[in-house]
């Protein structure tokens, strides 16, 4: 998935520290929404969430840990 904007993935980023319990002031709205379209992201009751496939793709993006 390399069709990602900057914005798109700094979102994804933040959600996942959101996700790691650290506190996320603003997520762009749209770049959320964008990122649910494509099933790595999705609205809860607590805002915008990352999901399985977005932590994946993340994980992807950062290569084998050493």
């Amino acid at each position: 998935m390399e069709d990602l904007t900057e914005l798109q993935l700094h979102t994804l980023q933040l959600l996942a520290r959101k996700q790691a319990g650290e506190s996320v002031a603003f997520v762009n709205i749209a770049a959320a929404r964008a990122l649910s379209d494509m099933g790595l992201a999705e609205r809860s009751h607590e805002g915008w969430d990352i999901t399985p496939r977005g932590s994946s793709e993340l994980a992807r993006r950062a290569g084998p840990l050493v």
